[in-house]
């Protein structure tokens, strides 16, 4: 009895890190300018690859934005439901080898991401390699 005590409780730990320590879930990106929350990103995995996509843009206004500077499948389509990161592989500590969409301005990125906190999780966008590339970090929503 005492064993199984032990094991539950073991086990019980494991499942509740491996949770925290998880990229999935519902995360909020801000505004670099005025810190204020500007999107609600889901991110989850699917065939052991890492996706995000935009589920709410918060501010009214933003409601209904079209990615109209997006090309191909993505071209004038709704912000909201858009997913914006693609194809993410496990590779240590971080997911990389995919893409992010910018829908702001249709940009498409190379990208890996990273929790460098519980709740904290970085993005970085880059051309080429990535020192030339931009960081962004969102926040778990709770």
């Amino acid at each position: 009895m005492k064993n199984f005590i032990t094991f539950s409780m073991l086990l019980f730990i494991g499942i509740v890190t491996s949770n925290a320590q998880s990229v999935t879930g519902k995360w909020y990106s801000v505004d670099s300018d005025t810190n204020e929350k500007i999107s609600i990103i889901e991110v989850y995995q699917q065939n052991d690859k890492i996706y995000a996509k935009i589920i709410e843009l918060v501010k009214e206004e933003d409601k209904g934005n079209l990615c109209d500077q997006c090309e191909g499948e993505k071209q004038n389509k709704p912000i909201e439901g858009m997913v914006i990161l693609d194809g993410l592989k496990k590779d240590g500590d971080e997911w990389n080898g995919g893409k992010i969409t910018d829908p702001e301005n249709g940009s498409i990125y190379k990208c890996y991401i990273e929790l460098v906190e519980k709740n904290k999780l970085k993005i970085r966008g880059y051309i080429g390699f990535s020192l030339l590339g931009r960081t962004e970090y969102w926040f778990r929503e709770k």
